[in-house]
């Protein structure tokens, strides 16, 4: 059960879908007064449609978070609605996978990863700053990726940004000592998201396995065969292979629901046996 997250104003963006669409209503279920925020209105009202339905507390805001006034505004609505700003989660974010040969392909959507994943979540903090200052306290929960661990073939602008959100997280927790808890939260290789639709080239996944590569392309041809081993499939298994959008949503829900005095800065989630090496 939870213990803290009742009542916590909790802003979610990218909350139309994926790891979004379950952060929030993990969040509601626990107590929490969700605000919504999502560049597709439609997919919005559909999960906090869904939200309310369910008995829970929850509010929306279609915004674009690349576009600081349009995140001022989620923001002003979530203090209009709720009256505070408890916790901040910038979840919003793409996976343009592209080697630099692709660059033809691929440079649109590197602007706009850049965009996205650095500016999203540089104008977020700055839209909830003063506020949780005023309140005397907050929590900020940016979303990065072992991705931003290194520089890795086939990835090195999505690389870039999400090493970007991890020197962001830091330089904010320093700063808001006291005042602002900061979690940088880093998910491994997760199926069953919108991110894989941001990918250009399919091949270059192979950066981040290394010299795992022959037993991860066996793992995954095994996968799309069906005939993955049980203990593989099985969260309960040292040898448990890709974690869930389930599994990485339990870990932000469980980043939030800490009393205001602990702060867990630092989170990567992983499957004990996955094959990913940074």
């Amino acid at each position: 059960m939870s213990q803290y997250l009742k009542d916590k104003v909790i802003v979610v963006t990218g909350a139309g879908s994926g790891f979004g669409k379950l952060i929030s209503e993990k969040c509601a279920a626990a107590g929490a007064k969700i605000v919504g925020v999502d560049i597709s209105g439609e997919r919005l009202v559909e999960v906090f449609d869904g939200i309310r339905a369910a008995g829970h507390e929850g509010t929306h805001h279609t915004a674009d978070v690349t576009d600081m006034g349009q995140v001022k505004a989620a923001i002003a609505h979530a203090v209009d609605t709720y009256g505070a700003v408890d916790v901040l989660v910038n979840n919003a974010g793409v996976m343009p996978l592209a080697y630099f040969a692709d660059h033809e392909r691929a440079w649109e959507k590197w602007h706009k990863a850049i965009d996205i994943n650095i500016k999203g979540v540089v104008n977020g903090i700055s839209a909830v700053y003063d506020r949780m200052i005023e309140q005397g306290r907050g929590q900020v929960v940016n979303i990065s990726s072992i991705y931003g661990n290194a520089g890795i073939e086939g990835s090195g602008v999505y690389s870039a940004t999400k090493a970007a959100v991890t020197t962001i997280s830091d330089s904010l927790r320093i700063e808001a000592k006291g005042k602002i808890k900061v979690t940088t939260v880093k998910p491994t290789g997760i199926t069953g998201t919108d991110l894989a639709s941001w990918i250009v080239n399919d091949t270059a996944i192979m950066g981040l396995v290394g010299q795992r590569a022959p037993q991860y392309a066996e793992t995954v041809a095994n996968l799309t065969n069906g005939t993955l081993p049980p203990e593989q499939t099985d969260v309960d298994s040292v040898k448990y292979w890709l974690i869930k959008p389930d599994d990485l949503a339990d870990a932000v829900v469980h980043v939030i629901d800490q009393p205001w005095g602990i702060s867990l800065s630092d989170v990567t989630v992983r499957a004990s046996g996955e094959d990913y090496i940074y």
